[in-house]
């Protein structure tokens, strides 16, 4: 009778681990930049899943067995909102692709434990991002384990078409068309600099056929 009980729980998957998406402002930064410039990415895409800090659950049954990446991308699995990604419910089909950004409070134990995770679940390319130092590490999965990218400067990754290039201020990566990943702020700063731009050149038309109105010539014919 216990047994038939127990049998009938249902199994909880908690769709938060009580930690927090990020320690300080500037992981936060990072984590939303690279999020953020993915989703856009693969906008078109629908069989793209972009997600930043979402538990994943690799196995049926094991809800002890999980990990929330910082950034995650899953090919072949919809668009749409989740409360957590359970494998077994998406066609079995694990995040190709995470990155991970640390924090001041990360121990080398539990960076080691995360990367022996994504090894072991099936992560194809895992990325490390410092925000302070602005260094960056990569690992591929060759021979059906992960393995350290000797070189990241001008690595362009098989599976997100980005490509990482070390700069003066540390690592930056760039769209496949070789825009650089911008923040909000950024995106909204560069947004305003063209409608400045385009607002300029209006009025210089403007001018230049009020002008040409003076001397007695219709713009339009012009």
């Amino acid at each position: 009778m216990t047994s038939q009980v127990a049998a009938s729980v249902p199994i909880v998957y908690p769709e938060s681990d009580g930690m927090p998406m990020a320690d300080n402002t500037k992981q936060f930064h990072a984590i939303v930049t690279i999020q953020g410039n993915l989703d856009a990415i693969f906008r078109e895409r629908a069989d793209v899943f972009v997600a930043g800090d979402l538990l994943w659950y690799p196995v049926e049954g094991r809800p002890d067995i999980r990990r929330a990446p910082d950034v995650m991308v899953v090919f072949g699995r919809p668009k749409g909102d989740r409360g957590s990604y359970r494998q077994w419910e998406e066609d079995n089909i694990a995040p190709q692709v995470v990155f991970e950004v640390l924090s001041p409070n990360n121990t080398l134990t539990e960076m080691a434990a995360k990367l022996e995770f994504y090894d072991m679940y099936g992560v194809e390319e895992y990325y490390l991002y410092d925000p302070d130092t602005g260094d960056m590490s990569g690992w591929q999965r060759r021979e059906g384990r992960l393995r350290v990218i000797p070189e990241l400067d001008g690595w362009n990754s098989p599976r997100l078409g980005i490509t990482f290039r070390r700069t003066p201020d540390g690592f930056r990566m760039y769209w496949p068309d070789g825009r650089p990943f911008l923040s909000f702020v950024e995106l909204q700063a560069q947004a305003e600099q063209e409608r400045q731009r385009a607002e300029q050149e209006r009025q210089r038309a403007e001018r230049l056929a009020a002008r040409l109105r003076e001397l007695g010539i219709n713009p339009d014919e012009v």
